[in-house]
C-alpha cells in the first residue's frame, strides 16, 4: 500500500469512530495520523521494510504503528472491519458529501435509515431530509447538488493521487530486464487535473514475461484482460491501468494516439488525409491503389510505413513540429503549430520565487527560518511569507500587533539568509462586504498584499462578485489568491462572474494566482487561457504549509503549460530586480 491508501483507511476509521461517538481524542488521533501519512514524503512501506520505528514519527503512536504494519502486511485492517459490522461502511461516502459530515450522517442513518448515497438521494428528493432537525430545505438542496458532483468525481483521481499510485508501479515494471521502454500516456501525460485511468506503453524483449509481471503486481485486485500485447487491471485504490506492448517502429505513433486527446488526434488524422496519408496508432502510411483488406477489414499495416518510430517523426509527416502533450486539447494548437506560432512554454526552471506560503506563525508546520532555507535551497531569488489574517481564527491568523512582531523575526532571518529576499506579506481575508481583514497602515507597509476568500462560499454570484471586485479596487492589493475557492473532487468553485473579476484585476494592476497545490489548481487551465488572452499576469504559488509542499510548484507549472503560458506571463518567473520593479 502507498501512503495515500493508508491515509484513506485511517481517515475511514476516524469517520466511523465519530459516528460511533468514540472518544474525541481517539478520533483526532486517527485524523492526525492520516494527515501525517498522506503528506509524508517517504513511503511507509519503505520505512517498514527498513524496520524503522514508526512511533518516532509525529502523530504515530503504538496503535497507529500497528495499523500501518497490518495494512502493509495484509492489505486490510481488522479494526475497520469490526467497526463496519455495527456501522455501515457505505456511510463514509455519505460523510464526504458537502454539508453532511459525520454527525449529520449519523442522524440520517439513525432517524431515516439512510446508509448509502443512493438512499440519501431518494429521501432528499422526496423532501424527508429537509424535515429533519438541523437540515432544512437549503441543506437538502445542497446535499442533492453534492450528490451530483460526487457521482461526477468518484471515478476520477486527482493528478497527485495518480502520481502516488503510478510511480511504484512504474518502478516495479522497470525492474524487469525485458522492458526496453516504458511511458505513461493518456490524460496523465497531458497532466489533466484528474484522470480516469492510466495507459502504459512499453517496448519489451519478451512481451509474455512483462505481461505476467504486470498482472502479478501486488496491488492488483482484478485482472480484467491479459493478452499477448495488452493487459488491463484494477488496483486496490480503484484505479484501472492498461498496459500495451508496442513494436519499436510504431511506438511513436502509439504514444501520439494513446496520449490524445481524441479531438487533437482527429485534427492530426485530417491533416494526414489531406496529404494522402493514413495516420493510426500503428504509424503514418502512404497507400497506393485499393485499400488492402484482411478478414473483411482494412489491414492496419497496409501501405508504406513512412513514420511511427518517434512522435517527432509522426508530426513531421503531417508537416507539423512536435507539440507538447499539455497542449494537445484541440484549442488551436494544431493551427498554431502549422504557422510556427506555438508558445515557448513555461518551465519549472523558469520559476524564481514562490509567492504564497505559511509558517508556524499561523497554520504552517515549519518555522520562518526553515521555510526560507528551503526556498533558498531550491534556488529561488525571493519568496513571500503569507501567514493568514485574523478572520481565519482557526489558523491563528495575525492581527496588526502580531504581524509587526513577525516582521522582527523576518528581519533577523533575512540577516542570516542574504542569498534570498524575504518579502513581507500576508494572505488577507476578503470579508463578506469586500473590505480587507487588516488595517490599512499595515497593508501599506507590506511588500506584497495577497487577498483571498475563505468564508461565505454560499453567497449568490452577484454578491460574491461584488465582494471580490470591492477588494480588488483597494489600492494596496497585489495578488488575488485561489480566485474560485475550489477544492478538486471535494468542493466546487463558489459562484462568481469570473470574467468581471479578471477585467477588474487587469484594470487595477492586480495579479491573479494559479494556486499550484494539487488539491486546488485554481485557476483552471481554461480560465488561465482567458487571463492570458486579456494580458493579465499570473503568479504561480504553492500555498505551502510545510517545507515539502514547496515541491508542489511543478503542478502549477504543468497547469500553466496547459494554458499556453510562457515565462513572460508569470510574475514570479521574473528575476528579483525585475520583480521588484513591477510593484
Amino acid at each position: 500500500m502507498e501512503n495515500l491508501e493508508i491515509a484513506q483507511v485511517l481517515s475511514q476509521m476516524a469517520d466511523l469512530l465519530e459516528i460511533q461517538d468514540a472518544n474525541p481524542f481517539r478520533v483526532r488521533a486517527y485524523r492526525n495520523a492520516a494527515r501525517f501519512v498522506d503528506g509524508h514524503a517517504e513511503p511507509m512501506r519503505r520505512l517498514v521494510a527498513e524496520e524503522s520505528d514508526l512511533t518516532q514519527l509525529p502523530g504515530i503512536g503504538k496503535e497507529m504503528a500497528r495499523h500501518i504494519h497490518e495494512l502493509l502486511e495484509t492489505g486490510g485492517l481488522a479494526a475497520l472491519d469490526e467497526l463496519a459490522e455495527t456501522i455501515p461502511r457505505s456511510l463514509i461516502d455519505v460523510i464526504e458529501l458537502p454539508g453532511v459530515g459525520p454527525k449529520k450522517a449519523k442522524k440520517l442513518w439513525q432517524e431515516l435509515g439512510i446508509e448509502t448515497v443512493d438512499e440519501l438521494e431518494q429521501r432528499a428528493e422526496s423532501g424527508e431530509v429537509a424535515a429533519l432537525d438541523g437540515f432544512g430545505e437549503k441543506s437538502q438542496q445542497k446535499i442533492l447538488i453534492g450528490i451530483e458532483q460526487f457521482r461526477q468525481h468518484r471515478s476520477r483521481f486527482k493528478l497527485v493521487e495518480a502520481d502516488l499510485l503510478v510511480t511504484p508501479l512504474l518502478e516495479y515494471l522497470q525492474e524487469s530486464p525485458e522492458i526496453e521502454r516504458l511511458e505513461v500516456a493518456g490524460s496523465y501525460r497531458r497532466r489533466v487535473e484528474t484522470v480516469g485511468d492510466i495507459d502504459l506503453l512499453a517496448i519489451a524483449r519478451n512481451a509474455e514475461t512483462v505481461m505476467d509481471r504486470f498482472t502479478s503486481y501486488s496491488k492488483v485486485t482484478q485482472v480484467q484482460l491479459s493478452g499477448s500485447t495488452r493487459g488491463r487491471v484494477s488496483l486496490q485504490s480503484g484505479l484501472e491501468v492498461d498496459l500495451r506492448i508496442l513494436t519499436e517502429p510504431s511506438y511513436g505513433a502509439g504514444l501520439v494516439y494513446f496520449t490524445g486527446s481524441k479531438e487533437h488526434n482527429i485534427k492530426l488524422r485530417k491533416r494526414a488525409l489531406e496529404r494522402r496519408l493514413r495516420l493510426s496508432e500503428y504509424g503514418v502510411f502512404r497507400e497506393e491503389g485499393e485499400d488492402q483488406q484482411v478478414s473483411g477489414e482494412r489491414d492496419p499495416w497496409a501501405g508504406e510505413l513512412i513514420a511511427g518510430r518517434s512522435e517527432e517523426d509522426v508530426y513531421a509527416a503531417v508537416e507539423l513540429p512536435w507539440i507538447a502533450p499539455e497542449l494537445r486539447e484541440d484549442r488551436g494548437e494544431v493551427e498554431a503549430a502549422a504557422k510556427s506560432e506555438l508558445p515557448v512554454l513555461l518551465e519549472l526552471t523558469d520559476m524564481k520565487g514562490d509567492l504564497q506560503m505559511h509558517s508556524t506563525w499561523s497554520d504552517g508546520k515549519n518555522s520562518i527560518e526553515e521555510m526560507v532555507a528551503a526556498c533558498a535551497a531550491r534556488g529561488y531569488e525571493y519568496m513571500a511569507l503569507t501567514d493568514h489574517s485574523k478572520a481565519l481564527a482557526m489558523t491563528g491568523g495575525l492581527d496588526a500587533k502580531r504581524i509587526r512582531e513577525q516582521w522582527e523575526e523576518i528581519e533577523e532571518v533575512q540577516a542570516r539568509h542574504p542569498e534570498i529576499r524575504i518579502l513581507r506579506s500576508q494572505e488577507v481575508d476578503i470579508l463578506a462586504d469586500g473590505s480587507l481583514d487588516q488595517d490599512d497602515d499595515v497593508l501599506e507597509e507590506l511588500d506584497l498584499v495577497v487577498v483571498s476568500v475563505h468564508s461565505r462560499f454560499e453567497l449568490p454570484a452577484t454578491e460574491q462578485t461584488a465582494r471580490v471586485l470591492a477588494a480588488l479596487q483597494h489600492p494596496q492589493v497585489d495578488i488575488l489568491a485561489h480566485p474560485t475557492g475550489r477544492l478538486i473532487n471535494r468542493r466546487p468553485p463558489f459562484e462568481l462572474q469570473l470574467d468581471e473579476v479578471l477585467h477588474c484585476a487587469k484594470d487595477n494592476g492586480v495579479v491573479v494566482e494559479l494556486n499550484a497545490h494539487p488539491e486546488r489548481l485554481d485557476l483552471k487551465d481554461t480560465q488561465l487561457m482567458l487571463a492570458r488572452e486579456m494580458g493579465l499576469k499570473v503568479a504561480i504559488s504553492t500555498d505551502a504549509h510545510r517545507v515539502r509542499d514547496l515541491d508542489l510548484m511543478h503542478y502549477g507549472v504543468e497547469q500553466a503549460r496547459r494554458a499556453w503560458l510562457s515565462k513572460s506571463d508569470v510574475v514570479n518567473a521574473l528575476s528579483l530586480e525585475e520583480f521588484l520593479k513591477t510593484w
